[in-house]
């Protein structure tokens, strides 16, 4: 070290990553705990905390002690031990291990300063570094057999291609979404965001998604809203459903066949609604992703920003993958291809659109912006809500056929939308097209949805 570093050193004083020591003292592991659990730092033992030199024993045997003291930090660490002039330098990397900790507890470097962490703050120190999972957690406080959702396991493990020959709980555990607690066979939080009812508890609240419809660029005025509460794939499927119900769609005619282009490419969004939920941070329980549609722009929000270790410079090349197992689950019903890949597919099927580019922020949250053209009112290009208007008693089958190509599977309520019904009516309007062998229904009760009876749609003359 040049004498100019050196005097530029000591007139900055204590930071972040420099800590003055007059002699080598009990605190000095403390200090070195603390900058291995944090960004690394130097300790310079002669100094003054003033920032002034008033040196120290430098001789092997001093070093010597200090090395012993150094070594009493549980995991190893190698810990640089250098002089200069009589200033002894301890030069402590960043840990690779974390957290580390020394004889009296945990530490972490907070400014210029050393702290102690308390129980709830090493809790929180593991799941900052990712030494704990959300979804891998076993909650023994939810045994598989109380509130278990059969319609989102059978439709898991059919998209999935699971064989049902397996007993039931192996298929939970070897998928990780089960595992063994006092006793009997509970839920992890994956398997209980996946298969667990979890619409009216509180304990899972944090883990849905909102969406809202907003008059304007701000949000002022909320036009609609919906709180989707129900499993997690469920809720992914809802999201989209709710963004295609309010964004515009062209139409484009070509050999009699009519395609209908949404104003944002639904590959794009899905990516990012899968992404949000995916990736979330999920011990983040005061807050929700948002799915918000402005005038000019849909923004997809998430907490918790992106993953330790993912920075501006290495954004969508670099996979760390917050919560592993909801994202083995994703990749089993191809929600996600492979991983990493998201950030570039919702690039390209914006560039393929035509459409901007969509913008992402992680300060604290994670957002996907994408751009609205709010003049763009070229001609066949209206809202899903206006189009419900425009559905005569006649032709309310075919909405409903019309409606289910255009987004698979759908509830009471979406139905009453497009073809502007209340909800009684269009139950028996339902009713009477599964009598008919057009539609199916899936699931009882509120977790009902329709899908059409034939895989590849139905004809006109069916509906007539």
């Amino acid at each position: 070290m040049v004498t100019s570093n050196w005097d530029i050193i000591l007139s900055e004083g204590e930071s972040y990553t420099v800590e003055f020591k007059e002699n080598p003292d009990k605190e000095l592991l403390t200090e070195v705990c603390a900058f291995a659990n944090a960004s690394g730092g130097k300790v310079y033992i002669g100094v003054h905390d003033k920032g002034y030199v008033v040196g120290t024993d430098t001789s092997n045997a001093a070093r010597s002690r200090i090395q012993d003291t150094v070594n009493k930090i549980e995991r190893h660490l190698n810990v640089g031990i250098d002089v200069i002039d009589n200033v002894i330098v301890l030069t402590v990397p960043e840990g690779t291990h974390k957290p580390y900790s020394c004889p009296t507890g945990f530490y972490l470097r907070s400014g210029p300063n050393s702290q102690k962490l308390g129980r709830g703050s090493i809790v929180e120190f593991f799941q900052s570094e990712g030494r704990v999972r959300y979804d891998e957690i076993v909650r023994d406080d939810l045994p598989i057999d109380e509130r278990f959702n059969e319609v989102a396991y059978k439709r898991y493990v059919k998209t999935a291609s699971i064989s049902e020959v397996i007993d039931r709980d192996a298929i939970l555990k070897n998928l990780n979404c089960a595992g063994w607690s006092g006793g009997r066979l509970c839920f992890t939080n994956a398997g209980a965001l996946f298969f667990r009812v979890n619409d009216e508890d509180i304990l899972f609240r944090h883990a849905g998604i909102v969406c809202a419809l907003y008059k304007g660029n701000d949000k002022t005025t909320i036009l609609d809203a919906k709180e989707l509460n129900g499993d997690i794939c469920s809720n992914v499927e809802d999201a989209i459903v709710f963004l295609k119900k309010h964004l515009r769609v062209s139409y484009k005619i070509e050999s009699l066949k009519r395609e209908n282009i949404l104003e944002l490419p639904e590959d794009a969004l899905r990516e990012a609604v899968v992404n949000a939920t995916c990736h979330r941070d999920y011990f983040e329980k005061g807050s929700r992703a948002m799915v918000e549609i402005f005038d000019d722009r849909v923004d997809v929000v998430s907490p918790g920003g992106v993953c330790k270790g993912i920075t501006r410079g290495n954004f969508g090349t670099v996979t760390i993958t917050r919560n592993p197992i909801i994202a083995s689950m994703f990749f089993r019903i191809d929600y996600i291809e492979q991983m990493g890949t998201g950030i570039g597919r919702m690039r390209d099927a914006t560039r393929k659109a035509n459409v901007a580019e969509p913008v992402f922020e992680f300060d604290g949250f994670f957002k996907v912006t994408f751009k609205r053209n709010p003049s763009d009112t070229s001609i066949g290009r209206q809202s899903a809500t206006n189009r419900s208007l425009s559905v005569a008693a006649s032709d309310r089958k075919q909405a409903v056929v019309t409606y289910l190509e255009e987004h698979s599977r759908a509830k009471v309520s979406e139905f009453a939308d497009v073809i502007g019904l209340s909800d009684g009516r269009v139950r028996a309007l339902l009713r009477e097209m599964v009598s008919e062998g057009i539609i199916k229904k899936i699931g009882d009760k509120r977790y009902a949805y329709y899908v059409l009876k034939s895989r590849n749609g139905i004809s006109q003359s069916r509906v007539n």
